[in-house]
């Protein structure tokens, strides 16, 4: 039987006000950027050996 899961605590203080700021602030990558993402993401999915959806 699976053990409940724990409800996710909440930050304060410095922890609080850098999150707050990273996600008011998002800097897109670029599309080569993506495109390695991409790429790498393709060639793990290659060499899987358990199934993927």
């Amino acid at each position: 039987m699976a053990r409940p899961i724990k409800d996710t605590p909440i930050i304060y203080g410095e922890d609080a006000r850098r999150l707050t700021e990273a996600m008011e602030n998002v800097v897109p990558i670029s599309k080569e950027r993506r495109e390695k993402m991409k790429e790498a993401y393709e060639w793990f999915k290659s060499i899987a050996t358990f199934p993927l959806p």
